[in-house]
């Protein structure tokens, strides 16, 4: 059974509602992290019941061509971790929404996994995702993970075999992030026909829940999850809407403006 976390209240008042949870991603330090800061506020304020956070990597695994130029962006201006804690931090105590970090297990490595964890969860993050730490090697970052009250989100795909599924699970906290495609991120117009049959077998082995996420863009998507999944993910074609700006920087608020409105017509549709 799944213990109880700020993400697995968020998940069950919404299934109490018989409602989905939905999660954008934005990247940390794109264009800045004043903006960042901003976003998770507006974002939160659109409906998010929990915000993914990327922090920014030069060579991500699972990322598509959108999230790995707002990497990019961000890395021009030499980020640190400790600046990107240091700004989750002043806001996170202003959001009820979960923020969820996804990072790279070189990152944590780099730092140090018991100094990254200890930070992250003073910085108010609920949870951790790690995209290139197998999730059935798992085991062990996983329990320091949840001392220091933080929940460790895996993912599993279309494509990873039920026994396997069931290790990666063992090690698993908060919810599970379903990979609707096979390949990295970014918008798609059809979800993988497997992606049902995945969801139902997870069902079998898991309580936690059932977030998808890759390719995800359009509210008519999201009705294709009913009653599949707990949760929508959406992530390039949030992190889109910022690519005006790094050539147009005083077009900030109409940039804002236009993402808050998508935010929000996905947060209808996983909401109704």
């Amino acid at each position: 059974m799944s213990r109880p976390t700020r993400i697995a209240d968020v998940f069950a008042a919404r299934r109490q509602k018989q409602q989905m949870a939905f999660m954008p991603f934005v990247t940390a330090g794109d264009p800045d992290l004043k903006v960042t800061c901003r976003l998770i506020e507006e974002l939160a304020g659109a409906g998010a019941d929990l915000i993914e956070i990327g922090f920014p990597y030069s060579d991500p695994i699972a990322d598509g061509p959108v999230i790995q130029s707002s990497y990019t962006r961000a890395l021009r201006s030499h980020l640190h971790v400790s600046e990107i804690f240091a700004a989750i931090g002043s806001v996170s105590k202003k959001v009820a929404s979960p923020l969820v970090a996804m990072v790279s297990y070189a990152i944590i490595f780099r730092i140090g996994p018991e100094s990254f964890v200890q930070q992250a969860g003073a910085a108010g993050f609920a949870g951790l995702i790690v995209p290139d730490l197998p999730g059935d090697e798992a085991a062990e970052f996983h329990e320091l993970v949840l001392k220091h009250g933080l929940d460790l989100i895996q993912l599993v795909a279309p494509t990873t075999p039920a026994d396997r599924s069931a290790r990666i699970l063992k090690n698993a906290s908060g919810f599970v992030y379903c990979i609707a495609v096979a390949g990295t991120t970014g918008t798609r117009d059809t979800l993988a026909p497997q992606l049902a049959d995945m969801l139902r077998t997870l069902r079998t082995q898991t309580d936690l829940p059932l977030a998808v996420g890759f390719g995800l863009n359009r509210p008519e998507q999201i009705d294709q999850l009913r009653g599949l999944a707990d949760g929508a993910i959406v992530g390039s074609a949030i992190v889109r809407h910022l690519e005006d700006l790094s050539n147009d920087s005083g077009r900030l608020e109409e940039v804002i403006g236009r993402l808050v409105q998508y935010a929000s017509s996905i947060a209808a549709a996983t909401h109704s």
